[in-house]
């Protein structure tokens, strides 16, 4: 389990122009942005995800209790990261889930930072949307189209 941000921010990359030219680049410097929060099963390539306005233990509650109601007969272990909002005292647990967490500075333990890395390089890559919704709209798009075969090929060899 993962959250990764998402904005309207341009996002410069490399590209190859004829020598003695100049490039010309579109830009958009709105920082308009959401979350979104992610579950994966590795072996299986079966993925949960859900759009979220803010990162902080509220929304990451109400992450659990939508995850916990699409799986109520599966007993779930999470594992995550230690951020402040997936260890906070007033995080609601729902009771088919036990949240595992990783050590500290581990990046490389996580399957969605790979998927991720992919996702962004889809939506954001050389892309400027006119707003939020727009983004909010691609991405929605792009998950669903998330085949279980496409994040297994992502995110299993992790």
């Amino acid at each position: 389990m993962d959250e990764a941000r998402f904005g309207t921010h341009s996002k410069l990359c490399h590209g190859w122009f004829p020598k003695g030219t100049r490039s010309r680049v579109s830009v958009k410097l709105e920082f308009k942005n959401f979350y979104v929060y992610s579950a994966i099963e590795p072996a299986s390539g079966e993925a949960f995800s859900l759009l979220i306005s803010s990162l902080n233990t509220h929304s990451m509650s109400a992450f659990l209790q939508e995850f916990a109601k699409a799986y109520p007969d599966e007993d779930i272990t999470l594992v995550m990261d230690g951020a402040g909002w997936h260890k906070a005292k007033n995080l609601r647990v729902p009771a088919n889930v036990k949240i595992v967490f990783l050590p500290p500075y581990c990046p490389e333990l996580k399957p969605l930072e790979r998927l991720w890395l992919q996702i962004k390089k889809e939506l954001l890559r050389g892309k400027i949307y006119d707003s939020i919704d727009q983004l909010k709209d691609a991405t929605c798009s792009l998950l669903k189209d998330l085949s279980p075969l496409i994040v297994l090929s992502i995110c299993h060899s992790c």
